[in-house]
């Protein structure tokens, strides 16, 4: 019993006194963030016919289906031209700043409501990829997906520094800010009857309770005279985030395992003719004569059909295998960067590659932060600054108290 509550405490208070994953929630955040913002100009000149006004999928059609399925979209708050470019635009500007890492508490659920305002006012335009993205901007509202790689770290990091000089930080006066217009907007929707209440307050209720919890996290910050609050509050976000990165890592699993299944049961992946047909198919052979190479052989044919069924089916119990696992990560990463070339689906496959690198190693994660860093080191010598660290780790038997440098909005 001894030996089982000391191994419990240990898993208790690595849950609790840290954001587990911190460059792997760093590496997700970009990847989706430049995901969304490569789609979203990609598809500029075509906005108005995939989501706008001019779209097949009428804005009336698509107001039937909201009232039905109660999904959330902005883009029902209004039928004018001038609302959808503005949601338009706050989507393209909200994908930019997570990317960057400012503000991603604001960021990531403004990021959030742009991805389902346009997706779900045109719910049959997509290919796969939408989905994963779909989801995963909701899971990124709970990660906290900034600790490095990020302008909020790198402000983190000169605020410690000041302090460690002896100087006193200005307040922060951006966050409070956005707090307050994101509110103003967020309660004339309300006031207009737009944002659909629906079960237990539904969306009403998330998005009043995510601003709540901002505006709770920078009084306690700013306010509180002893470190008890802060510590509690730091202690529900570290759960909260490591329960989000969980769920990230599931989801992942669960669409390879299911897309892997079903792929055994069917003929077409049995016989070969799953991957030879999309080969022949116009709207997926930007490269004819690519797609014509790959197909003419039937060993190469052969072999992708059933290295993809193997590796999809396989990837979730090689979790127990560290070696094994980075293998067919690197595998899948592999194939999805084929499947962008060949079958002209890039943004699809850049979505899968964002979520598979949950599983990437962090000892691999940094050394590519630091090639990059001394990459931008080069190009812009004195400019640059110094590279983000990572969180600190304690020397052995000794336990630190978390730090609280944030007042929401960031981290």
């Amino acid at each position: 019993m001894t030996r089982f509550a000391s191994t419990a405490a240990r898993g208790i208070a690595k849950v609790t006194e840290s954001a587990l994953g911190p460059y792997q929630s760093a590496v997700i955040r970009i990847g989706f963030a430049a995901t969304w913002l490569l789609f979203l100009l990609r598809e500029f000149p075509h906005r108005q016919e995939m989501y706008g006004p001019d779209s097949p999928w009428s804005w009336d059609l698509a107001r039937q289906l909201v009232e039905g399925n109660h999904a959330f979209t902005a883009l029902m708050w209004s039928r004018g031209q001038i609302w959808f470019e503005t949601v338009y635009v706050l989507a393209v500007l909200s994908s930019a700043l997570l990317l960057v890492g400012w503000r991603t508490r604001a960021t990531s659920v403004v990021f959030m409501i742009g991805v389902l305002s346009l997706q779900n006012r045109s719910v049959f335009i997509g290919d796969g990829g939408d989905n994963v993205l779909h989801l995963m901007a909701i899971y990124l509202v709970f990660v906290r997906c900034a600790q490095v790689w990020s302008l909020d770290a790198r402000r983190d990091r000169r605020e410690r520094a000041a302090r460690a000089r002896g100087e006193r930080a200005g307040p922060d006066r951006a966050g409070p800010v956005l707090w307050a217009v994101l509110g103003i907007a967020l309660a004339v929707a309300t006031g207009a009857g737009r944002v659909d209440g629906g079960f237990l307050g539904g969306w009403l209720t998330v998005l009043w309770g995510l601003w709540a919890v901002q505006g709770l996290w920078w009084a306690v910050g700013r306010f509180a005279r002893t470190a008890e609050p802060r510590i509690l509050l730091d202690v529900v976000a570290n759960l909260v985030h490591n329960a989000a990165l969980m769920i990230i890592m599931a989801e992942a699993c669960l669409i390879y395992a299911t897309a892997g299944w079903y792929k055994i049961q069917g003929s077409r992946w049995q016989d070969g003719t799953a991957v030879y047909y999309p080969l022949h198919l116009e709207s997926f052979s930007p490269w004819p004569a690519l797609s014509d190479l790959m197909s003419a052989h039937g060993t190469i044919v052969m072999l992708v059909t059933y290295g993809t069924v193997l590796v999809q089916v396989a990837f979730p119990f090689t979790l127990f295998n560290r070696r094994v696992k980075n293998v067919l990560l690197a595998a899948m990463m592999t194939e999805h960067a084929v499947i962008a070339v060949v079958l002209g689906l890039p943004f699809f496959s850049l979505a899968m590659i964002a979520a598979d690198s949950v599983f990437l190693p962090t000892s691999f994660l940094r050394r590519l932060g630091g090639r990059a860093a001394r990459v931008r080191d080069r190009l812009l010598p004195g400019g640059g600054g110094r590279a983000v660290p990572g969180p600190r780790e304690p020397a052995a038997g000794v336990r630190e108290e978390p730090e609280h440098p944030h007042v929401g909005f960031t981290a």
